[in-house]
């Protein structure tokens, strides 16, 4: 089973898609461009100092609001390898899982893990997080060789053999 280590960035309850790539920002060219303005009105230094492999752990609802592309999307090319909450908006679930971001639901994790704090995902199984293990529900099958496909058009070029 997949494992990886990230450190944590804490968000709250809420959090949608205005906050995660605000409206003005959907005219620029590219996900590349649009990327600084990640959490801006939220965090407004947050993208900036993100790194590839970190991790968010958020409360409920998740992704709540409009449903655009462009708030996973963003996410993912940030360098975010999961985002692990409380509860999600369930387009933005999907969108997720379509443009290859692991999502995971957990109703702890988020009451005791600190910004900057490391934790360990061992995927379909548990989180790891200062010696104590939070079971997490799988995800079916499916959806998590879309993930590992990098999203579902890769995923269904592999299934396709056309890659």
């Amino acid at each position: 089973m997949e494992k990886f280590t990230g450190n944590v960035w804490v968000l709250g309850d809420d959090i949608d898609t205005d906050i995660i790539i605000p409206t003005e920002y959907l005219a620029l060219k590219t996900v590349e461009d649009m990327k600084p303005y990640a959490f801006s009105p939220l965090r407004p230094e947050l993208a900036g100092k993100i790194k590839e492999g970190d991790v968010i752990v958020a409360g409920k609802n998740f992704g709540c609001g409009s449903s655009r592309e462009q708030a996973p999307e963003v996410i993912k090319a940030l360098g975010i390898r999961c985002i692990i909450a409380k509860s999600y908006a369930r387009i933005f679930f999907r969108n997720s899982i379509n443009n290859g971001l692991l999502l995971i639901e957990n109703n702890q994790l988020r009451d005791v893990v600190q910004e900057g704090d490391t934790i360990t995902v061992s995927v379909n199984e548990a989180i790891s997080h200062k010696g104590k293990d939070y079971p997490i529900v799988s995800l079916p099958e499916n959806l998590v060789e879309i993930i590992r496909a990098g999203g579902l058009v890769k995923a269904m070029r592999r299934q396709n053999g056309l890659d």
